[in-house]
């Protein structure tokens, strides 16, 4: 009669290599509690929390073929890979560059996670990877240079919407004059910084219904920055009409309590417009 025996897990794979998940702790606890004090605190931030449960999700998910996929990676690799990752989180840590020392940080993680399931197996996770990224907050810098000629433009955009509309406004550069108010579009004013927060939520959202089908993918994620640039248009414009009715009081409690959040929504539920609309033209083609 043939005997059967449950596999068990080999945990004693895992327990010899402790030093290994203490280190990695060292580096994971501060940086999070770095992240969660500087980063989402701020209208840049707000996916993070976001992204950290829902890639966390993704990775969960597909853990049955994860296992099936699983190979230990090459250890030499890894151990070059892992000490590249501590020089830049060290320097993150030490100069207080929190986009260098989340980057050291994730590469940490996903080098370890190549050492212990494989090259084959972190394909198979390739958008929980890829996604994860958008943890990494970018520099200021960065994103000031490459929102510049976008704040010009909502600000061209909300003046001219607003000037056939009646209201007595005029524009220098990213200034706006409306009656004895001015109003100086800035970073926090357009909610362009939070543009990383849209397309990270937004990449989840497509992956989610429509990782299937590449192609309608890629059409969608083509109206990812249009709709944001969009919503910030509405923003501003919001922020001009409360400034000019109800004073600059009024517009800067709507700015700090609820204008980055209603941007947010309403970039959100475009995007989920937009899908509705293209599927229901192409169910229409169909027939």
């Amino acid at each position: 009669m043939a005997t059967y025996v449950a596999r068990q897990p080999d945990w004693a794979r895992w327990t010899s290599r402790w030093p290994l998940w203490i280190g990695l702790a060292a580096i994971v606890v501060p940086t999070f509690i770095s992240l969660a004090r500087q980063v989402w605190t701020s209208e840049d931030g707000i996916q993070g929390p976001i992204v950290l449960a829902t890639g966390a999700w993704l990775i969960a998910r597909d853990r049955a073929a994860i296992v099936a996929a699983a190979r230990a990676g090459s250890l030499p690799l890894g151990l070059i890979a892992l000490l590249f990752c501590l020089i830049l989180w060290i320097v993150g840590r030490t100069f207080d560059f929190i986009s260098v020392e989340v980057a050291g940080m994730m590469g940490a993680l996903f080098t370890v996670a190549y050492m212990n399931v494989g090259a084959d197996a972190l394909r198979k996770l390739w958008f929980p990877v890829l996604y994860l990224l958008f943890l990494i907050p970018p520099p200021g810098s960065i994103v000031d240079r490459a929102t510049a000629p976008l704040k010009e433009f909502v600000s061209w955009a909300a003046t001219g919407i607003l000037s056939h509309a009646g209201y007595p406004i005029v524009r220098q550069g990213v200034t706006l004059y409306v009656a004895q108010y001015q109003l100086l579009v800035e970073d926090a004013c357009s909610g362009l910084r939070s543009l990383v927060s849209l397309v990270a939520i937004s990449l989840f959202y497509i992956y989610l219904l429509h990782n299937a089908s590449w192609r309608y993918a890629l059409a969608l994620m083509l109206w990812i920055v249009p709709i944001a640039i969009a919503a910030n248009i509405v923003r501003i414009i919001l922020l001009v009409l409360i400034t000019y009715h109800w004073g600059d009081a009024a517009a800067q409690g709507f700015l700090h309590a609820t204008a980055g959040m209603v941007m947010f929504v309403f970039a959100l539920l475009g995007i989920v417009a937009i899908d509705w609309l293209m599927q229901a033209v192409i169910t229409r083609a169909r027939r």
